[in-house]
């Protein structure tokens, strides 16, 4: 059975007790962060925070009200950054969501350039020239796997408003409807469940109680055209020329090592008339 999590900022105090938690319990370093004006901290996701609690201000009848994003991976089931992934780092899971094998990926930032929602992150060793790429795995990391222990994401287990809830999709999809219809009754006209049916359906839903491009969400997030090109004809391409180099490279050896022995008896033949005459 698929698993989701959903999320109602209604519900929300943007206590951040999730961001802490993913960090603790995903051992992430802490991140620098400066006074910017805002209580929203840090700044952006980073290959260190995976999940952060954006703010907004919004102005509705003459009344400021704030709203929290939970901003992290949305795990996609369409998801543009399995379909370009070119060594199988990323992959989807029997519960649905996107999780992430670290060894295999190469850092090619492919990710993070086709991701709709633009969470993925990673950062170069200017040293080594190597790069990672990091972000939520849904507390599934091996040797840190939540889920597979029988426990909720550390996300969800911290919040202690249950503006964040974990179990299976269709019982959250349903009860997400549910919230909406009470919205739109009291007046939220705008009122939508996001992510319900986004991307063949996100495993991070949002009770919003306005349209996604209030809360900073794209309207109609979908998987860029050109991951379709990478990944059925330019990721074909790409090992198909590197075969062609190898064995180009291959041949270019045998012949010049041809040339060389052959160079080589003919010197020697050639030394041998000289010293017979």
């Amino acid at each position: 059975m698929e698993k989701a999590i959903l999320f109602d900022p209604a519900l929300c105090t943007a206590c951040r007790a999730c961001q802490v938690a993913c960090k603790q319990w995903n051992a992430n370093g802490a991140v620098q962060t400066t006074s910017r004006g805002s209580y929203e901290n840090p700044s952006d996701l980073t290959p260190e925070t995976w999940l952060k609690i954006e703010f907004r201000e919004v102005e509705r009848n003459g009344n400021f009200d704030w709203l929290f994003t939970r901003r992290a991976c949305m795990h996609c089931t369409d998801a543009a950054c399995v379909r370009v992934c070119p060594t199988g780092a990323l992959r989807h899971h029997e519960l649905g969501f996107v999780t992430y094998h670290k060894d295999l990926c190469s850092g090619c930032g492919y990710c993070r350039d086709f991701c709709p929602f633009d969470t993925p992150r990673s950062e170069r060793d200017f040293l080594t020239g190597l790069a990672k790429m990091e972000k939520c795995t849904l507390c599934m990391t091996p040797g840190l796997d939540r889920v597979a222990a029988g426990y909720e994401p550390a996300c969800v287990k911290s919040c202690p408003t249950d503006a964040l809830k974990y179990g299976g999709r269709g019982e959250l999809s349903a009860e997400g409807r549910k919230r909406i219809q009470a919205l739109q009754a009291r007046g939220y006209t705008n009122a939508y469940l996001y992510g319900e049916k986004e991307l063949g359906g996100l495993h991070v839903m949002y009770v919003l109680g306005d349209s996604p491009e209030v809360y900073g969400l794209p309207t109609d997030p979908k998987v860029p055209p050109a991951t379709f090109a990478w990944k059925d004809v330019l990721q074909p391409l790409g090992w198909a020329v590197g075969a062609l180099t190898l064995v180009g490279l291959g041949l270019n050896y045998l012949v010049a090592r041809k040339t060389k022995l052959s160079r080589e008896r003919t010197d020697k033949k050639e030394e041998g008339n000289a010293a017979r005459g």
